[in-house]
């Protein structure tokens, strides 16, 4: 089975999910859950479903409906981990949206919530479960930003970052101008100064380093192998052409 094939869309308890084994991407669960608070489950889990022989899924499971087989998370399991986090009932937990007063995305300050994901059922072997695992952690490590389009799409925020994955001190960066070559100079030292002098290192025979020790043993300083390196030259440079 070389490709993952879609079998449908199904609402699953996630006492029956199966984290990926070995998964390797470490999210941050905070982040997520208060996402999921404030936003919803926006985005469905990808979750490779390995039926039993008897099973035979091919339209959407209804929801909350038990799906026979192994349920592995491909993709999501820190949104999975979020949710769990959250656990059964009722959090009590609001948030205001423009002066309104709504209740928790998750669960919707239901006392009978049960923690439960929205997961897109696919069949593939475990050769691609494996790819779609790796590449759903790496893709977005391989991505920049734009950091005036990030700027332009915080400033509609109104200085709620509330579930962005953004705080103040963040934005501030953001905004901050570039600092100056003074600035940098007073913080970090001139460029010319010898303490951000260019540093050569390399590896030698012994016999290259008891030689290059022996040619320099006169130089002015010789516990400074710097002072050594810059008289060796200063003799190349006099030595007749």
């Amino acid at each position: 089975m070389p490709q993952a094939t879609y079998q449908g869309t199904a609402t699953v308890p996630l006492a029956d999910l199966t984290p990926f084994p070995g998964n390797a991407k470490r999210g941050d669960v905070d982040t997520i859950l208060s996402s999921l608070r404030r936003h919803g489950q926006y985005r469905s889990l990808v979750v490779q479903h390995i039926p039993s022989p008897t099973s035979d899924i091919t339209a959407a499971a209804p929801a909350r409906q038990l799906l026979p087989g192994r349920l592995i998370v491909l993709a999501g399991n820190h949104t999975a981990q979020a949710l769990d986090r959250h656990g059964p009932g009722d959090c009590r937990q609001t948030f205001t949206d423009h002066g309104e007063q709504r209740p928790c995305g998750i669960c919707h300050n239901d006392p009978a919530w049960v923690p439960a994901a929205r997961c897109e059922l696919v069949a593939c072997d475990e050769d691609t479960a494996r790819r779609i695992n790796l590449i759903d952690n790496r893709a977005s490590d391989l991505g920049s930003y734009d950091p005036d389009a990030l700027a332009d799409l915080l400033s509609f925020m109104d200085e709620d970052y509330e579930a962005t994955g953004y705080t103040e001190p963040d934005v501030l960066r953001l905004l901050a101008p570039p600092p100056s070559m003074e600035e940098l100079a007073d913080t970090y030292r001139h460029p010319e100064d010898e303490g951000l002098w260019p540093v050569l290192r390399f590896t030698v025979p012994p016999e290259c380093r008891d030689d290059f020790y022996d040619l320099t043993a006169a130089c002015t300083n010789p516990g400074d192998d710097a002072v050594r390196f810059r008289y060796l030259l200063d003799r190349a440079r006099a030595a007749p052409q």
